[in-house]
């Protein structure tokens, strides 16, 4: 992996997602340049220009430009949000006909730059379309990764922390699996202010069925938020923003990402939402939670909806 002359990252894609995760760069100083591109020239020109004039009040320079694919030579990480929008009452794994054929188009103009670097994709469904950008950019499957469940987990430790009136950072909880309807959250090993829901769980069983709402509504939450302003935005730009500076500050944290598997949780050659090692270098490694025999059964669940939609691409 040949390095940048600095942090700079390429986002391909500058619908609501990219935006909003452009404007978290800025705002948390995270990145030296970011190159914009997207096939709205024009949208993106005014883009960049309201970005730049925000800059001023920023932790610290962030040189924004419209970019073109031969940003990506140099480029450290290409944030790949480009691709058809869910509308409302479809699934995330509706979208994989149309999304397909524009990731591919999207990474052979990546590769074509010379670039050698990181890969992170955000286009629904993303754990399928993680794989794509995988297979057809030819990078080791460390350098490529997705957005997986970071938004679901957010969603999850946000309510959770409302219900128990605790700020959600002091909410330790998963959610694991596909990001889509067939994802699951991982109780057994959660904690609320240290202490763990399975303790919470025993001392109240009628709590079950408080958690299991809390849960529902994260899974469900997309289709509200699509439905009353037309996409999903804040929540995800902030989390790919977060991704991002694990990356560039070279941090070594978990976090809940769309990685490859090879053999954890008894399953492989799949990206699947779960913790994953983040470092300047990609994915270091795979953290395999403990998982109850429920939720073992529901991961297992979740990869074959996976394998159902991904396996006849590549047969």
């Amino acid at each position: 992996m040949k390095l940048s002359t600095g942090n700079k990252v390429v986002l391909i894609g500058a619908g609501d997602v990219g935006v909003a995760y452009a404007y978290s760069l800025v705002n948390q100083g995270t990145v030296d340049h970011l190159a914009i591109i997207d096939i709205d020239e024009k949208k993106t020109m005014g883009n960049v220009m309201d970005l730049n004039h925000g800059v001023v009040w920023a932790s610290s320079r962030t040189k924004v430009t419209q970019g073109t694919y031969a940003d990506c030579d140099d480029a450290a990480l290409v944030v790949i949000c480009a691709g058809a929008a869910q509308k409302p009452g479809e699934t995330r794994l509706q979208l994989v006909d149309k999304n397909m054929k524009i990731m591919k188009s999207i990474v052979d103009s990546v590769m074509d730059s010379g670039f050698d670097g990181l890969l992170l994709i955000a286009s629904n469904p993303v754990d399928v379309l993680t794989y794509a950008a995988w297979k057809y950019s030819g990078l080791p499957h460390n350098r490529v990764f997705g957005s997986g469940t970071i938004l679901d987990t957010a969603r999850f430790r946000y309510m959770l922390g409302e219900y128990y009136d605790v700020s959600p950072m002091s909410v330790h909880a998963y959610i694991i699996g596909e990001h889509g309807d067939s994802e699951l959250p991982v109780l057994s090993s959660a904690n609320v202010a240290g202490v763990g829901l399975s303790k919470r769980l025993a001392a109240d069983p009628t709590l079950h069925d408080e958690l299991e709402d809390i849960f529902i509504r994260t899974r469900d939450a997309a289709y509200e938020i699509i439905d009353a302003k037309g996409s999903t935005s804040y929540g995800i730009g902030m989390g790919l923003a977060r991704i991002t500076r694990a990356i560039f500050q070279n941090q070594e944290v978990a976090l809940p990402v769309s990685a490859y598997l090879q053999g954890e949780y008894g399953h492989e050659d799949v990206f699947i939402g779960t913790p994953a090692i983040v470092n300047r270098r990609g994915i270091r490694r795979v953290i395999e939670l403990e998982l109850d025999e429920y939720e073992k059964k529901q991961l297992d669940k979740s990869v074959q909806t996976l394998r159902d939609v991904q396996d006849p691409f590549w047969k």
